[in-house]
């Protein structure tokens, strides 16, 4: 492997990691403060991604927004439908086993997959990055890198920064914390930790849907997209720590750098070693690699 190819992988490794953060963090933040085993997180996701393809040229008729504009209208339509999860549907969950919040978040990815089905149909589709990022940047004399790429990546590393602040310089992220570790303490002292914790699924449900809208143009629109995300975010909450955003982050930029290199030096033994890496982890701290915050 030349050094221009180790860095495009490099490259490539940062930007799937960085993915993986975005939607993983919705995860952990959701399992990790409220306490819920989301099994539909994935479907946020995937609706997010279509929603890239079916909002384009209504968004394009109705405002005369292109992809940006597109991002804007979907990440905002994506936490409504997260609040509106939370206050119908997941906010009877807090209370029950963890094997009846299986079950019931099952469920809701049979109803996301019939609803996309019926609305969009089965086909794969493609989603065309905005022309200002569809460009390739030179590596060399011989390589080059896609833009948009960069872009994913720009977008991933904002987000991050914009989390860690919340959750560490404001009140609301005090309050979140807070609710996590001792629910009826916020509440004894006037909390609507309701409230808060529909403020939380919405914007883990707008975090995934964005994942899903800026990946799009990368990975294609496709049915059954949210399942396999899923698994891999699992694993990621796992290694990283439930509840802990920084753990996230790092067990993210891990599994993408051992994913994407070990498709070009092991290729025969990829698809194993996320979860080789997982249970090394875990025998060695199997709590994780951060305690939650």
């Amino acid at each position: 492997m030349d050094l221009a190819t180790f860095l495009i992988q490099c490259l490539n490794s940062v930007q799937y990691g960085l993915l993986l953060f975005l939607v993983a963090s919705g995860l952990t933040l959701i399992f990790g403060i409220m306490g819920v085993i989301n099994l539909a997180h994935g479907s946020f996701y995937m609706v997010g991604a279509y929603m890239a393809f079916a909002l384009a040229p209504i968004v394009a008729s109705t405002f005369g927004g292109g992809f940006f504009a597109t991002l804007l209208v979907g990440t905002v339509l994506a936490a409504l439908l997260g609040y509106v999860l939370e206050w119908a549907f997941y906010s009877y969950l807090y209370e029950r086993e963890h094997l009846q919040q299986v079950l019931m978040t099952y469920g809701l990815i049979l109803v996301f997959e019939e609803f996309r089905s019926m609305l969009v149909g089965d086909d794969v589709h493609g989603v065309s990055p905005p022309a200002m990022l569809a460009g390739l940047l030179p590596l060399g004399d011989m390589m080059s890198y896609p833009v948009y790429r960069l872009f994913i990546s720009g977008v991933c590393i904002a987000l991050a920064l914009g989390m860690y602040l919340v959750f560490t310089r404001t009140r609301l992220g005090m309050m979140i914390r807070a609710g996590s570790t001792n629910r009826e303490m916020v509440q004894s002292l006037g909390v609507d930790i309701q409230f808060l914790y529909r403020i939380v699924f919405a914007a883990g449900v707008a975090i995934a849907a964005l994942a899903g809208m800026v990946a799009a143009p990368v990975s294609s629109v496709y049915p059954g997209m949210g399942g396999q995300v899923l698994i891999i975010c699992f694993v990621v909450v796992v290694i990283g720590g439930i509840g802990s955003i920084r753990g996230a982050l790092f067990a993210a930029l891990l599994i993408g750098t051992v994913d994407t290199f070990g498709k070009v030096v092991l290729p025969a033994a990829a698809g194993v070693l996320v979860y080789v890496l997982m249970a090394l982890i875990l025998i060695w701290k199997p709590q994780g690699l951060f305690k939650a915050g």
